[in-house]
């Protein structure tokens, strides 16, 4: 029994060694490393696993089985770290802060990317620079396309136009065990945060993700130094941050316009954005200065302008309000100054505004201090003349007894599809909405189908995970007589969870889209001195 054992020992380590030579030919053939680096890169991969000697067999044996990514590998090696006491657990958290490590033995060094980066860009242009280094991204497993691809997406029709919707998988949950282990955790304050450059080749905790395959581009924005990454999760085509290389607050400011049109003039394929940067309206990292980009036409870049107004001292400013349904000002121009000039007068404006017939006020005071209300969330781009075009969504965070969460944020009955913060994408059109959801829905759609009898709202307790959709299952039961096929059960509730959305949306505007609301939007520009167009 022992010789067998030894054998079978044996065999898991040679299969393990064989998969590390494949792990080294996908490196290789993607352009992660070169041939002088093989050897270096192999001893660090085998003593990691505690390998004490590498594959014995030829490489050509396998070279056409190299495959396109190297999630499957990674598995083979992860599992055989478990059964060899190289993981703590066998969870998603330490599997993910091991296989990070094993990448980051074949990741250029953040120098050799940087300067590869502006070589590409100098002799074939910023564009294929970008894919270029997306595609390390990629292929280091930072961006986890194995993941991304589990999540649900699909376009709802709406009022407004089609809104993205996506149901987002791509974040694994914490096991149970981990959560305990982590209130026994001695806390760290390094990195300070998540966005922070010293992520850097950090190998991660289980509070923290290693990133020792993270590698960030430096740039030069309005004369300072930031840094250019893309986002693990990809909720969109290219998604970018773009980080302050300074672990300093969000704070939007005439500065902040000014770096979103440095940024896009050094890539104009990209757009750029930033969240608000009050709570409540704004991202869920207030605490360092960032921007999110990426190659992506939202929905709302490609709704339509509603009315449009001129400003006297820059004629060749065009100035619209968006057919949308948050409030959104866009300007667009060939000159760069001249648009910005406006930007700077919207946002001091919008800051000191106040309407109380629209429920609007730019500051309370609190506890005797004044507490401001009024932001902007701005985005830029060229459009499609290749003009400068910024759209400032104008953004209120007041709260009230009725809506504690705040009154220009999803309002109460709207919380059973989406509770969280209104953050830049979703203001742009892309629903980003919580895993819990999918299967949610496939349980509502058992009711339309008839595959399930509804007994009523009232037939689920309080901890049923449909209790929060019981309203809403009784008004699809009542419309649908219960009696859709599979298919049309999933169509109807796609079509009804972006209605949901873009009410929420509406909910997020501080000008409603009624008669009263737009008589107050077009009172606000009004007292900027822009005329209506055709009035």
């Amino acid at each position: 029994m022992e010789g067998l054992e030894s054998r079978s020992e044996e065999m898991k380590a040679s299969e393990a060694a064989r998969t590390v030579e494949q792990l080294l030919a996908f490196a290789l053939r993607q352009g992660m490393i070169g041939p002088l680096d093989i050897c270096s890169a192999r001893n660090a991969l085998l003593e990691e696993l505690g390998l004490s000697e590498p594959w014995n067999g030829q490489a050509g044996e396998f070279s056409e089985s190299v495959p396109e990514e190297p999630v499957g590998l990674l598995d083979v090696l992860l599992d055989y770290a478990w059964e060899n006491g190289r993981l703590e657990a066998n969870t998603v958290t330490y599997r993910d802060l091991l296989d990070a490590k094993l990448m980051g033995f074949l990741m250029p060094r953040p120098s050799e990317v940087a300067r590869n980066f502006r070589e590409t860009a100098d002799q074939q242009g910023v564009e294929s620079a970008t894919d270029q280094f997306y595609r390390l991204c990629i292929d280091s497993n930072y961006i986890r396309m194995d993941r991304i691809r589990k999540n649900d997406y699909w376009l709802a029709p709406t009022p407004y136009g089609d809104m993205e919707i996506t149901i987002n998988l791509s974040k694994p949950e914490k096991d149970p065990q981990e959560i305990a282990l982590l209130r026994t955790m001695k806390q760290s304050a390094y990195p300070k945060c998540l966005l922070c450059v010293e992520n850097v080749g950090y190998a991660g905790r289980l509070d923290h993700p290693a990133r020792q395959n993270l590698r960030v581009l430096p740039l030069i924005i309005d004369g300072e130094p930031w840094n250019f990454q893309y986002s693990p999760y990809v909720y969109y085509n290219e998604h970018c941050i773009i980080l302050n290389e300074k672990h300093v607050p969000m704070q939007i400011s005439e500065r902040t316009f000014r770096r979103l049109f440095d940024y896009i003039q050094q890539m104009p394929h990209y757009f750029v954005g930033s969240n608000a940067d009050l709570p409540i309206v704004g991202g869920s990292i207030l605490n360092h200065d960032h921007f999110q980009g990426g190659r992506h036409k939202f929905p709302m870049e490609l709704a339509p302008v509603a009315r449009c107004f001129k400003a006297a001292p820059v004629p060749a400013v065009s100035i619209g309000i968006v057919q949308w349904p948050m409030s959104v000002v866009r300007l667009s121009g060939r000159s760069r100054e001249d648009v910005l000039k406006l930007a700077d007068q919207v946002l001091a404006s919008w800051r000191a505004y106040s309407d109380p017939a629209a429920d609007i006020l730019s500051a309370t005071v609190q506890s005797g201090v004044t507490v401001p209300h009024n932001t902007v969330t701005p985005i830029a781009r060229f459009n499609a003349a290749g003009e400068y075009e910024l759209d400032l969504v104008l953004r209120n965070n007041r709260t009230s007894e009725e809506h504690p969460d705040g009154i220009f944020h999803p309002h109460g009955h709207l919380h059973h599809i989406k509770k969280e913060n209104i953050g830049l994408i979703e203001v742009m059109g892309l629903a980003v909405l919580p895993g819990r959801l999918q299967e949610e829905l496939a349980g509502i759609a058992r009711y339309l189908t008839g595959e399930e009898s509804w007994g009523g709202a009232d037939g689920l307790e309080a901890g049923h995970p449909l209790h929060k959709h019981a309203d809403w299952i009784s008004e699809l039961v009542f419309r649908s007589d219960a009696s859709l096929a599979p298919e049309a059960a999933k169509g109807l509730l796609e079509q009804e969870v972006g209605i949901k959305f873009s009410q929420v949306l509406e909910d997020a505007g501080v000008f409603k889209r009624d008669e009263p609301g737009q008589a107050a939007f077009d009172r606000f520009l009004g007292s900027m001195g822009f005329a209506l167009v055709g009035k």
